[in-house]
């Protein structure tokens, strides 16, 4: 018989007959997304991803089972299209149940891939560990240390007993690395002949630097210090993090290539302006905010009264300063917290932490305030300062003590003055540490946009400022923060540099959809009925006697042993088909979301009884490959179609587990499914996730 004629997209073909749409589309070079469609197989056509729309037709047809005709004009791409794939698409994702990433992941500011990276933990790999590990942060042995694991809240072994440590798992690999004598330097990207100007050597910008860099960019980092770290350095203690910690993983940074130059301060020593006619193609402004909010009391600039910051710099530098025997800290958060077990490590004898909230309003980790009052540091409630005044023997502070009124715009209840409720404390010291704010005089004269309070206005989704080229992020655009997050800003600052230096569209991560069975306290307590308690590792610590009066490191590591015990405590709530998952894939690409068709979900269960392959029943989509290949590759009889209607899925025969099944393990099954239904007996993930 002679070839049909047909057009495709406007491109005219010749095809035999039997020829299906879909196969006249790949040939015209078009393509065409399928979920159902195995080209061994005989069709099925349920996904009906596979769309088209031919002329003379009232609606769109399934390429993968309808055959050519003469003349046919076929289109393959169109709103029209595109908005029923992705109503098709919802409907799937509707009854999807299953986490494409880790609650922990999603989680983790810089986006570390921790169910990999504790996966290899558990294996025993270590260094590969790390790899992994590093290719969302240069800090991990610091942020271990140092990192309120806003990713331990979130995981879900919460819910079966007590989270995993993340935190102090990702710094015992990364402190071996360290200890090795050869630390793992990161590979770089080829050279782009591309130069970005980074300033400020904080969290941020030494983060977006790292990321810079290892997308092949020459990096200068202008830090205005005599060393670099920020607040990592000149605001956390050393019993908390070791300088030489930090200046090992600072070390790695330059190793691959970047260059720091210190005593270089914005406004001082360079502009924007200048880093432009000096030949940067982009610049990244990470300033952060070290700057200490005043009281503004009476007496606040008496000698003996001194900013927190500036008083943890001054130790960082190894300038002790004398306090006298007792120590007075004003503040409530992690600086306060940090002053004050420092000052007991200079001596004081009497250190008292002076708050105008209660205990359960105090930003500090709850960690640093037990630790701090095990160390002897005693806290003073609902009192704030009122005037500072010299006496002879020290300073006299006047303190009014608060109760607690209606809420502010921060969420915790606003303090209120008990009237008459006056009381003074004399003490050799007063360190004021009620919070931090931007240097706003670095950028006088600067020509990118600020709001009120200093802080520079980016595009959230790129970290690009209203000055193209010019990006930022860190405390001098989010206000005093924790470093992982700007070290996540950072990163993200980097992705949208390397697309401008490209010329490509500046968009950041872009969309990447994610599925999610529900936050912690919304899954269904079934998905945890199978698992054992497990006890969670505990800290090995300095003890109490001799930490408080030496500056050695209280917390003093996980042994390989108990690493690899506390990485076998992981659920694996992650997908581990995440990278290869059609549905996903598809998902992201037409912007599909799983709330769009509200309503009843299919129960969920995860049949792991077979040495080569194990099944998640939520995350089935009908598509019927599996039951094909099983009988038409193998011929053999695993799987069928069980119940009709919404309660229809696949499911081995009979309902056994498939360790009683024919099944042979000969994976042909798991070839062809789309998502991540039947996967193979896990194999670790080495390389990390994309970011959502």
């Amino acid at each position: 018989m002679a070839d049909i004629n047909v057009t495709v997209n406007g491109k005219a073909l010749q095809v035999p007959p039997g020829t299906t749409v879909l196969q006249a589309a790949r040939l015209a070079g078009a393509q065409i997304p399928t979920l159902c469609h195995v080209a061994e197989l005989k069709q099925f056509t349920s996904c009906f991803m596979c769309v088209v729309q031919v002329e003379g037709r009232p609606k769109p047809i399934p390429a993968c089972s309808s055959l050519v005709s003469e003349g046919m004009v076929i289109t393959t791409d169109s709103p029209a299209i595109r908005e029923t794939r992705r109503t098709c698409l919802e409907l799937l994702l509707s009854d999807h149940n299953g986490d494409c990433y880790a609650p922990c992941h999603l989680t983790c500011p810089t986006g570390i891939d921790i169910q990999g990276f504790l996966k290899l933990i558990a294996q025993g790999e270590f260094r590969k560990s790390l790899e992994l590990i590093k290719e969302a942060t240069p800090f991990p042995a610091s942020l271990g240390r140092i990192c309120p694991h806003p990713c331990e809240s979130e995981c879900r072994r919460n819910r079966v007993d007590e989270p995993l440590a993340i935190c102090w798992s990702h710094r015992f690999v990364a402190d071996l690395d360290l200890e090795s004598g050869n630390p793992y330097i990161p590979p770089c990207a080829p050279d782009t002949g591309k130069r970005v100007a980074v300033i400020g050597g904080g969290p941020a910008g030494l983060s977006a630097a790292y990321h810079l860099r290892r997308k092949g960019h020459a990096v200068t980092v202008f830090e205005q210090h005599e060393a670099a770290g920020g607040m990592m350095r000149w605001g956390i203690p050393y019993y908390r993090l070791p300088a030489a910690v930090l200046d090992a993983e600072i070390k790695v940074i330059t190793d691959m290539g970047v260059e720091i130059r210190y005593n270089q301060k914005l406004g001082r020593d360079f502009t924007i302006q200048s880093l432009k006619d000096a030949g940067y193609d982009a610049i990244f402004v990470g300033v952060g905010a070290q700057e200490t909010t005043r009281m503004r009391v009476e007496g606040e600039d008496l000698p003996g009264v001194m900013p927190g910051l500036e008083f943890l710099a001054r130790v960082a530098r190894g300038d002790y300063p004398e306090l006298g025997d007792s120590v007075v800290v004003i503040g409530g958060g992690n600086t306060a917290i940090d002053s004050a077990r420092t000052a007991l490590r200079l001596g004081a004898r009497e250190v008292t932490v002076l708050y105008r909230r209660t205990r359960e309003e105090m930003p500090a980790l709850d960690i640093e305030v037990e630790e701090a009052m095990k160390e002897g540091v005693k806290f003073e409630f609902l009192a704030a300062p009122v005037s500072v005044q010299e006496v002879h023997d020290g300073l006299m502070l006047t303190c009014q003590r608060m109760k607690l009124g209606e809420p502010d715009a921060s969420g915790r209840r606003r303090p209120v003055p008990i009237e008459g409720a006056e009381f003074r404390k004399t003490c050799g010291t007063i360190i004021s540490a009620i919070g931090q704010r931007i240097d706003m005089e670095c950028l006088e004269g600067e020509k990118v946009t600020c709001s009120s309070d200093g802080r520079i206005e980016v595009d959230p989704l790129t970290m690009q400022t209203t000055i193209p080229g010019v990006f930022a992020a860190g405390d001098c655009v989010t206000g005093p923060d924790i470093a992982v997050r700007a070290m996540g800003k950072g990163r993200l600052a980097a992705v949208s540099i390397d697309q401008y230096l490209r010329g490509e569209p500046v968009i950041g991560y872009g969309y990447n959809f994610n599925s999610s069975m529900g936050k912690l306290d919304e899954v269904d307590p079934e998905r945890f009925a199978r698992y054992e308690q497990a006890p969670r590792v505990k800290m090995p610590e300095l003890e109490i006697e001799r930490r408080v009066r030496t500056f050695d490191q209280v917390e003093l590591g996980l042994t390989p042993e108990s690493a690899v015990a506390e990485a076998k405590r992981c659920l694996e709530c992650g997908c581990a088909a995440v990278n290869t998952c059609k549905l996903k894939e598809y998902a992201t690409q037409y912007g599909a979301r799983q709330d769009v068709w509200a309503g009843e979900r299919r129960g969920y269960f995860i049949d792991n009884s077979h040495p080569d392959l194990y099944m998640e029943t939520g995350k089935c989509i009908q598509c019927g490959a599996c039951v094909r290949a099983c009988r038409d590759i193998r011929k053999l009889e695993v799987f069928t179609f069980v119940y009709r209607g919404f309660r229809a899925r696949v499911l081995p025969y009979f309902g056994l587990p498939l360790s009683q099944t024919t099944c042979d393990g000969c994976l042909e099954c798991v070839k062809v499914c789309p998502t991540g239904a039947l996967v193979a007996t896990r194999k670790v993930v080495e390389k990390a996730y994309d970011l959502p």
